[in-house]
């Protein structure tokens, strides 16, 4: 029988990867704002079960969405938290509904589906949990205090769940991925694409696929050993 994982941010450039690599051997369910997108992918995708619209920056969606999973009896053995927003702007002229926004949206989410999900992980003694945060979680950014600090909030959140739920079979861990071509870094223009390059030791910006065969390995059983810890993925960019 095929374990079952929900996805958020399941439409975006890394959340089709993370479908792609993970459809034969899973049963998909995705999670996500634009219905257009959830169909489109579902279409391509045979793997996905079903999708479900949710606004990520409101607990009473994500509550009610979690709530409608539960009465159709669908168990999900693993959650990726993938989903992201950014909006930018410098410290010192951050708006407290910025900071909100990419707050609930980016941590605030994440615990509540952590929450939510992990009691049935707990029940039936094994479970994944990846969750997907970034370079800056560590660095810092200019113009990036909320996002760096949402992602920051996770890593240690993320240790903090994976001590206590590793006595019940379920692994916590996190992808920190650099610059990966997405629509995040597609707003770039070609000179600030080059200027990244140059400070990243491979000399190219990722693709995609190199987190999402990440997850693929953090979610199988090879990886059963390995709880509370966050996985680089920058070409070198930056080394803990």
């Amino acid at each position: 029988m095929k374990k079952s994982v929900l996805i958020t941010g399941a439409t975006g450039g890394i959340g089709n990867s993370i479908c792609d690599v993970l459809k034969d051997e899973y049963d998909l369910y995705l999670l996500g704002r634009q219905e257009s997108k959830l169909i489109e992918s579902s279409k391509r995708n045979p793997s996905v079960k079903k999708f479900f619209i949710c606004d990520l920056s409101n607990s009473k969606e994500i509550r009610s969405t979690i709530d409608k999973i539960s009465n159709e009896n669908i168990n999900i053995d693993i959650l990726i938290n993938n989903a992201g927003i950014t909006d930018d702007g410098l410290f010192i002229r951050m708006s407290e509904e910025k900071w909100e926004k990419v707050i609930n949206t980016n941590l605030n989410s994440n615990f509540l589906l952590t929450n939510l999900l992990s009691k049935s992980m707990i029940r039936q003694k094994w479970g994944r949990i990846i969750n997907i945060t970034s370079i800056v979680g560590h660095s810092g950014n200019i113009g990036q205090s909320n996002y760096s600090a949402s992602k920051a909030g996770i890593i240690g959140m993320s240790k903090s769940v994976a001590l206590e739920l590793a006595k019940r079979n379920i692994t916590v861990n996190c992808i920190s991925p650099g610059f990966i071509d997405t629509n995040m870094t597609n707003v770039l223009t070609e000179s600030q694409k080059e200027l990244i390059k140059s400070k990243i030791p491979m000399g190219i910006i990722g693709k995609p696929d190199d987190v999402a065969n990440c997850v693929y390995f953090l979610v199988s059983d090879k990886a059963s050993y390995i709880t509370g810890e966050t996985i680089h993925i920058n070409g070198g960019m930056m080394m803990l």
